[in-house]
């Protein structure tokens, strides 16, 4: 089992009232993608609820639950070979975990058009998980400003302790 680092996180994203908020959501749940879709069910929100998972200086998830419909994208495949939570992402959208020849390269996979609908297109998505200068929590922090809801996501990161 990997070691929960004080950079795991994992933020639970919904509208309410027309805005959005944001709240941490248990350390634990940055292993445990099960866990993670329960609680995620566990928010109502009209616009459906959005899960911001950073893992390390590793990787990112990002989960959107819209009714029953359940969109999941996994910020590096190659995450999969050493993180619990990457592994069940592959598990969940059944892509096999690479091979060593594999792991050169920094590829997304997943629902790249999980954020369309707010404006964050699969090009925009696919550009920010590429960008090798940013850490996760930067690319998350990129993703919730141009979707518009940055200042609730910080909110929330600025609770964790």
């Amino acid at each position: 089992m990997t070691d929960v680092d004080a950079t795991d996180f994992a933020v639970v994203v919904y509208r309410e009232d027309e805005r959005w908020e944001a709240e941490i959501l248990p350390v634990a749940l940055t292993e445990d993608l099960a866990g993670l879709i329960h609680a995620l069910r566990q928010q109502p929100s009209l616009g459906g609820t959005v899960g911001l998972v950073s893992v390390g200086d590793d990787f990112f998830v990002a989960i959107r639950l819209l009714g029953d419909e359940v969109m999941v994208f996994l910020s590096d495949v190659t995450a999969s070979v050493d993180w619990p939570l990457a592994r069940q992402v592959l598990d969940y959208l059944d892509i096999p975990i690479p091979d060593e020849e594999e792991l050169d390269q920094v590829l997304p996979v997943g629902d790249m058009s999980i954020f369309a609908d707010l404006g964050l297109d699969e090009m925009e998505l696919g550009a920010i998980s590429g960008d090798l200068e940013l850490y996760p929590d930067e690319m998350l922090l990129s993703i919730a400003g141009r979707i518009g809801f940055a200042p609730a996501f910080e909110r929330a990161l600025d609770a964790v302790p």
